[in-house]
């Protein structure tokens, strides 16, 4: 039998799965999403060349499928033993590992607590990662599981780049700038010599741009800035989340109109964004399907935004040598790039357009000053590579 490791992406309403083998560079072999979760749930899947797969699944409309059993689900469609498979071990995202956790960590009941009591500061994604690895523990006790922190990645920042101008004693107690979007980074960091060649090691910035959006500065291929902070909510806009904010806003909120901590949460997280914006939708496909100026408006307002957060990381990386994008938006969205492009000219930004519009890999001109490729995302694989080195083989 061969030995794998699962790797489970948990969000609020779907999971994404994936089986890799058991080695320092796993493949990736059968994987897919169940998505709905709580509603009405489906499954996709694909094989370990994309080839997808049927999948037989009836949900029971009395009991919404709910984490636990989506997991159970999953464990008997996978059907390891007549796969000729041997689970070794299940690495998760979990968002945030706060200032203790800088590389992943084996899951016992102390860690879990531990990170149960960041949630507060990952409220959209932090519960969801927890649910997944507490239901794969009541289906497999014996399993070993690690959590893979998207924090972790900017752990390397200076003091300067992760405090706030807030009195010290508050900085101690752990109000500072984390940084999301971690593993995703650290693919982009690894492959970065494969797409750049020497320009990886020097002034790199990454746009993460899906749903969640963030930029992040690389030097030598490790982060020295980015734009989220202490949440997630801190930085671009995003679809639904409004990204930097001024806190007097805040203070207005609860002043004048008497909002609650809950009802400025869910406004700031569930309302605004390219939603809030647009009054239509919080998905830039759709939005750039769209006739509506108000969908125009949101999309220049994202773009602006990307632009002044890549402008504030150059002065970071004092100079710009490369520019990256990845995740949904940045890898398939060639209007969106585009328009962020156009506003990075002054630093020495030449796209191609017609190597843009074709998703191709190196989207600058021949001779631009900065080199702008568009890189995929793997997260997942990102994740099987450090459950492989934490547990060994055999999960020893």
């Amino acid at each position: 039998m061969s030995d794998q490791i699962l790797v489970l992406n948990s969000g609020s309403s779907s999971v994404k799965f994936a089986l890799f083998t058991a080695s320092a560079e796993p493949d990736r072999g059968l994987h897919g999403d169940i998505s709905g979760l709580g509603a009405s749930p489906a499954v996709r899947a694909w094989d370990g060349n994309g080839n997808e797969l049927p999948v037989q699944f009836a949900a029971d409309g009395a009991h919404p499928l709910d984490h636990p059993a989506a997991l159970r689900w999953l464990l008997e469609w996978l059907n390891l033993d007549e796969r000729g498979a041997h689970l070794i071990g299940a690495g998760h995202r979990v968002v945030h590992g706060g200032a203790r956790h800088a590389a992943p960590v084996r899951v016992g009941p102390g860690v879990l607590d531990e990170l149960e009591r960041l949630t507060p500061l990952a409220s959209l994604h932090q519960p969801h990662n927890l649910a997944a690895i507490r239901a794969l523990g009541q289906a497999l006790p014996r399993l070993p599981q690690v959590a893979c922190f998207d924090t972790a990645f900017h752990r390397t920042q200076a003091a300067a780049a992760q405090g706030f101008a807030l009195p010290r004693e508050i900085t101690a107690a752990g109000v500072r700038r984390y940084g999301f979007h971690g593993l995703s980074y650290e693919h982009i960091a690894s492959v970065l010599p494969r797409h750049l060649g020497k320009r990886a090691e020097g002034r790199v910035i990454v746009a993460h741009l899906g749903s969640g959006a963030s930029l992040c500065a690389l030097k030598n291929c490790v982060s020295v800035a980015t734009t989220m902070g202490f949440t997630t909510l801190d930085g671009l806009m995003m679809g639904t989340r409004c990204g930097a904010i001024d806190p007097g806003v805040l203070l207005y909120f609860m002043r004048e109109r008497g909002m609650s901590a809950a009802e400025i949460e869910d406004l700031l997280s569930r309302r605004s964004g390219l939603l809030g914006v647009s009054g239509l939708s919080g998905d830039v496909r759709e939005l750039l399907a769209s006739d509506d100026p108000r969908a125009r408006e949101a999309l220049e307002m994202f773009a602006y935004r990307a632009a002044r957060e890549l402008g504030s990381l150059a002065a970071a990386l004092e100079g710009l040598d490369a520019l990256v994008f990845t995740a949904g938006v940045g890898e398939h969205a060639a209007p969106i790039r585009a328009m962020i492009c156009e506003y990075a000219r002054w630093l020495g930004v030449e796209l191609d357009g017609k190597a843009n519009s074709h998703n191709e890999r190196i989207i600058s001109q021949t001779g631009s000053r900065v080199t702008v490729c568009v890189i995929p995302t793997d997260e997942e694989a990102v994740i099987a590579r450090h459950t492989y080195r934490l547990l060994g083989v055999g999960g020893a």
